[in-house]
């Protein structure tokens, strides 16, 4: 432990956050999610990383000092002998939080064998170090998810899979996709925000009565943002369901914002709410009241096509070459980048923004307070709760009495 926080002490005197690594290992995908460019028949080519790549991608994260590793897809478990591999491969580098995630596909309700099948899935996770494992979830309602990722059966069969997990000890976290259909009922154009933190709270108490003890909210990934951009992660999609006007996505991150609260107490709610607040300001014109994202800096994203790293999913245009190659960041000496809304890399880039001013700049962080008091409140809260649901590991079972608001 005193290794760690002298590790973390000398990153944050050199301008560095703990670092992380998003690794899309394969673009290939089974689903049919609307909301996806990766989507089975959206006529996207496919592509695998590969072992031995991946393995060099692991093993650079590493000797620069990762935190974090994310295997993604497309869908990972298309592929599970070699995401298993590589999440052995990243423990034994010395990486701390390992993390990969399903479509949900090997959990739907069919077959004779139904109860051997995800134990068999759940042993193997089990025997990694993964730290977390996610499923996506799509609605509050159970038909539309199903017909939107195209696996009848898939909600039963999620209800009957957690408590198998749980039992070899694994907590999974329901990834929340946030679109239109998330509610019980669809959010018309110009909803209201009555309407959508209903439906916020429909997502949350649905995925708390399906068993689940950990839940993050992905952001709309929307590719009617800023096209200049080039997003690389082709998770990005055009359709309606996550398309939305600026004055929506206002009312969405505040609903959002004001939800969260009512259920702190009974699942472990990773999305902060200082982030949520940040990017409602920046939404209404606010634009430098949030903290720039350090991606390109301390997180990066490996895209399956070339193995090469960009500073995130949406930044295709700056491709970065080899990780291996990308020198360490001394300080916030990249672009000071606001242009997306995803939660991946802005998300930590807030929480870990007044750590960063503390060391670096700590008169400017004073002014900051003053300007908004409200973002401190929250940023407080959220570090209070995230040391009370220990940074949200999967592998331990909730003390949900720790995790209930002040």
């Amino acid at each position: 432990m005193t290794q760690t926080i002298l590790k973390l002490f000398t990153a944050f005197i050199h301008g560095r956050t703990p670092g992380q690594v998003v690794v899309q290992y394969t673009d290939h995908c089974n689903a049919t999610c609307p909301q996806c460019g990766m989507r089975r028949g959206s006529g996207a080519p496919r592509s695998v990383l590969g072992i031995d790549q991946a393995k060099a991608v692991i093993d650079a994260a590493a000797e620069r000092g990762a935190s974090a590793i994310s295997f993604t897809g497309g869908e990972p478990l298309l592929f599970l002998d070699d995401i298993v591999e590589l999440i052995r491969h990243a423990g034994k580098a010395g990486i701390r939080y390992i993390r990969t995630g399903t479509n949900g596909f090997m959990l739907t309700d069919s077959g004779s064998d139904f109860t051997g099948r995800v134990t068999a899935i759940a042993r193997r996770l089990a025997d990694t170090p993964l730290k977390n494992f996610w499923i996506s979830v799509d609605s509050a309602d159970p038909a539309t998810h199903e017909a939107m990722r195209g696996f009848p059966g898939l909600i039963r069969g999620i209800e009957k899979a957690l408590p198998i997990f749980h039992e070899h000890g694994i907590y999974p976290s329901a990834n929340l996709g946030i679109n239109r259909n998330m509610g019980k009922h669809p959010l018309a154009p110009g909803f209201a925000e009555n309407d959508c933190k209903e439906a916020f709270a429909q997502f949350y108490r649905f995925v708390i009565s399906l068993g689940f003890t950990i839940a993050n909210a992905c952001y709309p990934m929307s590719a009617g943002g800023n096209e200049s951009l080039d997003a690389v992660y082709a998770a990005t999609s055009a359709d309606d369901i996550v398309s939305f006007t600026p004055q929506e996505k206002i009312t969405l991150f505040s609903s959002l914002l004001a939800t969260i609260p009512q259920f702190r107490g009974s699942l472990r709610v990773f999305t902060p709410r200082c982030s949520l607040h940040a990017l409602v300001r920046q939404l209404s014109g606010e634009r430098q009241s949030s903290y720039p994202c350090r991606g390109g800096l301390d997180y990066f994203f490996i895209d399956a096509k070339d193995g090469n790293a960009y500073p995130c999913g949406y930044r295709g245009g700056d491709n970065l070459g080899s990780l291996r190659n990308v020198p360490l960041a001394q300080g916030h000496n990249g672009p000071a980048c606001r242009e997306c809304e995803w939660e991946c890399f802005r998300d930590p880039s807030e929480m870990l923004g007044p750590v960063l001013e503390l060391f670096g700049a700590p008169l400017s962080l004073i002014r900051r307070g003053f300007g908004d008091p409200e973002y401190f409140r929250l940023w407080l809260e959220d570090v209070r709760y995230y040391m009370a649901c220990g940074f949200f590991d999967g592998r331990s079972a909730p003390n949900f009495s720790r995790c209930k608001p002040l």
